[in-house]
């Protein structure tokens, strides 16, 4: 039996089913710790790259987007509908017809 301080059935924030394992958390805040020890020295980098006859700009900008990837969460696409998927309608009323 586990005596640690986690109770059969308890849930924590964010965690999923059985939660992020170990080594993801870990990874995360290495990846994490990395990008906020290294953020003044991103630029001259990224500069040096865009600078690069071979690279460019191109190169760079997919290089931050690379790293970013991996520090800042994605955000899931949300849509909104109206009433069983319709448009969503929206109603404007002035000020002055409400008093």
């Amino acid at each position: 039996m586990n005596n640690g301080s986690f109770k059969k059935g308890e849930k924590k924030p964010n965690q999923g089913k059985r939660g992020p394992s170990k080594s993801t958390l870990l990874a995360k805040e290495a990846i994490a710790r990395f990008a906020d020890d290294n953020a003044d020295r991103m630029q001259e980098w990224l500069d040096a790259v865009s600078c690069d006859p071979k690279h460019g700009p191109k190169v760079a900008f997919d290089m931050l987007m690379g790293v970013m990837e991996y520090h800042l969460p994605k955000l899931a696409r949300t849509e909104i509908s109206g009433k069983d998927g319709g448009p969503v309608v929206v109603a404007l009323t002035p000020l002055d017809e409400r008093l």
